[in-house]
């Protein structure tokens, strides 16, 4: 069985990732890390059933992201979450900065991405998530690196994950579609 099966946030403890994270990684419920990595996949589908080539250039008010921004930002921080998971897990102790995601945005090309090359980016890096995540041994999930000044665990970087795309799909819903 794999691990990521039988692992959830209750698992979790306070010294595995800095509060800051706290909604992200209630955004996952009371579901298996496997479970919330895995709904990323059908809640892509669902999010891009409502979206119009037109709608990415959309943003909800002045010097707020484009919905094709904040997808961008999306397969960013995945694959920036999913370096400091590997660092950890492979037991580099550098201390790995932080980043910011206002400075990513105008270098992101997003608004010359269209929404076949965005979906399919960000299946690709969940797909890749979710390979490095099944290949962690329980020890290595446990396993704990410094990213941003704060100690995480690697299990609390998968949390992270999937709870960060919930928090910004929920952004899109409610306040880029409703209208």
């Amino acid at each position: 069985m794999c691990l990521l099966n039988k692992i959830t946030i209750a698992d979790l403890n306070s010294e595995d990732f800095n509060p800051f994270y706290q909604s992200y990684i209630d955004n996952n419920g009371g579901n298996t890390l496997l479970e919330s990595l895995s709904k990323g996949f059908s809640d892509i589908d669902d999010l891009f059933l409502k979206l119009t080539e037109s709608k990415l250039q959309y943003a909800y008010a002045p010097l707020k992201w484009t919905i094709a921004e904040v997808l961008i930002h999306l397969a960013d921080t995945e694959r920036i979450f999913q370096y400091r998971s590997l660092c950890f897990s492979r037991g580099d102790n550098t201390a790995l900065p932080g980043f910011d995601e206002n400075a990513y945005v105008p270098n992101s090309n997003a608004a010359h991405r269209n929404l076949a090359s965005i979906k399919e980016e960000l299946i690709a890096v969940r797909n890749a998530t979710l390979s490095l995540f099944k290949s962690f041994s329980s020890q290595q999930l446990n396993t704990k690196g410094l990213a941003s000044g704060s100690e995480m665990s690697v299990a609390a970087t998968g949390f992270i994950i999937s709870g960060h795309l919930t928090h910004h799909f929920n952004i899109i819903e409610t306040r880029y579609l409703k209208k």
